[in-house]
């Protein structure tokens, strides 16, 4: 079953990557979602019951939407961060708290705080549940605050879809 999931998510970001699609993009798309789902399905679906909830795909959508503009959003900040003469930032690493488990929604939200630039996700602690990050304007050292600050908004959504 969780090779079939790959299959189906793979095969379909392939044809989002080369539309609009003919038969040999299909035929490529088919050959190359399978081969990937045969070699490693094993290995990223571990929670196959999650995939048959279709909340969690709407979830996701919203995700993407929200990211983006997260991203839309720091990509300004930091525009107008550079563009002042004064360069007003108070760069450091802070300790944030994360209430996610799964290796995916972990992998996910460290990847989108190192994506939305001005923060870098540089270490995660599994066990306790702590992320490093490298933020261009510390506000606070406080784990509360700077928690609220830079992992809620993502944490929030990202719970819905893989936890």
């Amino acid at each position: 079953m969780s090779k079939i999931i790959l299959f189906i998510f793979g095969f379909l970001v392939w044809v989002f990557l080369v539309w609009p699609a003919d038969w040999q993009h299909i035929l490529v798309g088919v050959a190359v979602a399978g081969f990937v789902a045969f070699v490693t399905g094993d290995m990223f679906v571990r929670r196959v019951h999650h995939f048959k909830n279709p909340s969690r795909y709407f979830w996701f959508l919203y995700y993407v939407v929200f990211f983006l503009w997260e991203c839309v959003k720091a990509n300004i900040d930091v525009a107008l961060r550079v563009m002042n003469p004064r360069l007003p930032i108070n760069p450091g690493i802070v300790k944030v708290k994360t209430t996610l488990k799964s290796d995916t929604g972990l992998t996910f939200l460290a990847n989108s705080i190192t994506l939305t630039p001005g923060t870098l996700c540089v270490d995660i602690d599994e066990e306790k549940g702590y992320l490093y990050i490298h933020w261009i304007d510390v506000r606070s050292q406080d784990i509360n605050k700077a928690t609220e600050l830079i992992v809620k908004r993502f944490e929030k959504v990202l719970k819905r879809v893989f936890e």
